[in-house]
């Protein structure tokens, strides 16, 4: 076993479970955006819920693509290539795009609606 091998294998359980956290974050949010009415998102100042559960649809997408994407390159991991690529941009994106939703737009809709998704109730 060399160290290249060991690495690559580090990167490629890393990336897996960044995929699997985004895709679930994604969902997630996609199900609080088709969830929540449409005059809230112009009431905090941000963009449609078209908008947003476009955006959102998008993230799942990719990050479900990346996940399956991931999964059948398991035995490349284990002969030491590289798994990097150009390509994990696109799961990059999808990660800010879910965080920014997540973080920002969520937590300031449920605050105007006086509902609490994910924690407990103030």
């Amino acid at each position: 076993m060399s160290v290249g091998w060991i690495v690559n294998l580090i990167i490629f359980i890393l990336m897996l479970v960044l995929t699997v956290l985004t895709l679930v974050g994604a969902v997630a949010g996609l199900v609080h955006a088709v969830a929540t009415r449409p005059d809230a998102y112009p009431a905090i100042d941000t963009k449609s819920k078209g908008f947003w559960v476009a955006i959102l649809a998008v993230c799942s997408a990719v990050a479900a693509l990346f996940g399956v994407l991931r999964v059948l390159t398991l035995p490349i991991a284990y002969s030491g290539a590289v798994l990097t690529s150009f390509a994990g941009l696109f799961l990059l994106a999808s990660m800010v795009g879910t965080s920014v939703y997540l973080v920002d737009i969520r937590p300031r809709i449920d605050e105007i609606q006086g509902r609490s998704w994910f924690r407990k109730a103030a």
